[in-house]
């Protein structure tokens, strides 16, 4: 069995894992939470990222609380991520070592995130995926600058498949806290591409690093959101039922559409979202101050 194919039975067992421990719904989704699942995995398969879409979706339509999103986001999108990392692990080339090297380091900076995050206030939640996707929007939008006019505001890409040494030791600290992050409901696959890209690589190589270090990160964090009860089931589900069979039609039939344009109001979204966020997170914190002084 040569290593890649080790790797797709491992989180094939990781899976069955998941599905077992995620607890049985009282109600399931209704018809908008299975939409938002459909989209924001179509344009994830992509390459363009699903928690700011489905973060915005949420917070518009008043779906869930703000604490719970971070968790929903990781349970219910872990499922249409596990079949995208088997449909890119075996499309696109990569050197192995560096691939099991950045999951590995992915999934622990998921692991230890996910039991700190669980266990966040309302408003700390609402700071903390504020602040993240404004980091993240700028990301995106230092890629797609250089993506439409061809400068070099970063020095991105190269032609390798893999790094060693110093190179490698980067990549895995920087994983990690892209893993961390994921459990706060910022997405890592752009923050991955740029950190791909910036160590020289291939940047069609993120794809295989960076959605095999979710399909086996996201298990094992969300296992963590679910005993803590920090997440929205039926919220979830419908990422999960609507997100998987986008996923095989983004991937199969329409994975040479021009995204140009998708990915410049993604970027206005992840802004827009971000702004809302860090103004709930202040109105909350002035409410609460308001409280103390009356109880005072």
């Amino acid at each position: 069995m040569n290593p890649i194919s080790g790797l797709l039975w491992a989180l094939g067992a990781l899976t069955g894992v998941y599905v077992i421990g995620w607890s049985k719904a009282e109600r399931g989704p209704g018809p908008l939470q299975i939409a938002v699942g459909a989209i924001s995995n179509f344009f994830d398969t992509l390459g363009i990222g699903s928690f700011a879409t489905s973060t915005t979706a949420f917070r518009l339509w008043k779906m869930l609380p703000d604490n719970l999103i971070p968790g929903t986001l990781n349970v219910g999108h872990t499922l249409p991520t596990v079949a995208q990392a088997f449909i890119y692990t075996k499309l696109i080339p990569v050197d192995v070592l560096t691939l099991f090297s950045m999951i590995t380091a992915a999934v622990l900076g998921a692991w230890l995130g996910a039991g700190v995050v669980s266990g966040w206030s309302k408003r700390k939640i609402q700071v903390g995926m504020g602040s993240a996707l404004l980091v993240a929007a700028t990301l995106m939008l230092i890629t797609q600058i250089q993506a439409s006019t061809g400068s070099r505001i970063l020095p991105l890409g190269g032609e390798a498949l893999g790094v060693r040494g110093v190179l490698l030791l980067v990549a895995i600290v920087g994983n990690f806290m892209l893993g961390a992050l994921m459990t706060l409901g910022i997405g890592l696959y752009a923050p991955c591409m740029i950190l791909v890209s910036l160590l020289g690589m291939n940047p069609t190589a993120a794809f295989p690093i960076m959605m095999g270090s979710c399909a086996f990160l996201m298990p094992v964090g969300s296992l963590r959101f679910v005993r803590e009860k920090a997440y929205s089931l039926p919220n979830a589900l419908g990422l999960a039922i609507g997100g998987i069979p986008a996923v095989l039609v983004a991937a199969l039939l329409v994975v040479s559409m021009n995204l140009t344009a998708v990915r410049w109001l993604v970027i206005v979204v992840v802004l827009y979202t971000a702004v809302t966020m860090l103004i709930a997170a202040a109105i909350e914190k002035k409410s609460a101050t308001a409280a103390e002084a009356v109880r005072a």
